[in-house]
C-alpha cells in the first residue's frame, strides 16, 4: 500500500509540473550561437563587420540600449572593435581576419544590465 501511495503522488506530482519546451539555440542568421546570463547570442562574422544578435527562449530581444566591444583572435592576430545597437542587434565593423577556428570574445551590456562576456568558435 506504500508503495502504491508513492507511486500515486510521483505521477500526480509529474502531471501538475509545466511542460517545458525544449529551448532553440539553432543559429538563426548562420551563425555561431552562445548561451549568456543575457540571452543567446548569435555571432555572425565577415571580414568588415561583425553582427551579434541576442535572442531570449528562440525570440529576438528588444535592445533598447546596448555597449560593448569585440575581440577578435586568429592565431597570433588580436583585433579589437566597439560594437554599436544597430536596430535589433550589435554591430562592430572594422578589418577582420576570420574563418574556422577563429575565436572571438564579446563583452556586452543590454539594456542596462552588467555586461557579461560571451566567447564564440567560429565553424
Amino acid at each position: 500500500m506504500k508503495h502504491l501511495l508513492t507511486t500515486l503522488l510521483i505521477s500526480a506530482a509529474a502531471a501538475a509540473a509545466p511542460a517545458f519546451a525544449a529551448e532553440d539555440h539553432a543559429p538563426k542568421h548562420g551563425g555561431v550561437v552562445v548561451e549568456t546570463k543575457a540571452g543567446d547570442m548569435e555571432l555572425v562574422a565577415k571580414a568588415d563587420l561583425i553582427v551579434i544578435h541576442v535572442s531570449d527562449h528562440g525570440k529576438p530581444m528588444k535592445l533598447t540600449s546596448a555597449t560593448g566591444k569585440v575581440t577578435v583572435f586568429n592565431g597570433n592576430d588580436k583585433t579589437e572593435a566597439p560594437l554599436a545597437l544597430a536596430g535589433d542587434k550589435l554591430e562592430a565593423k572594422g578589418s577582420f581576419k576570420v574563418g574556422a577556428g577563429t575565436k572571438v570574445l564579446a563583452d556586452v551590456a543590454l539594456n542596462g544590465k552588467p555586461a557579461v562576456a560571451a566567447r564564440f568558435t567560429l565553424k
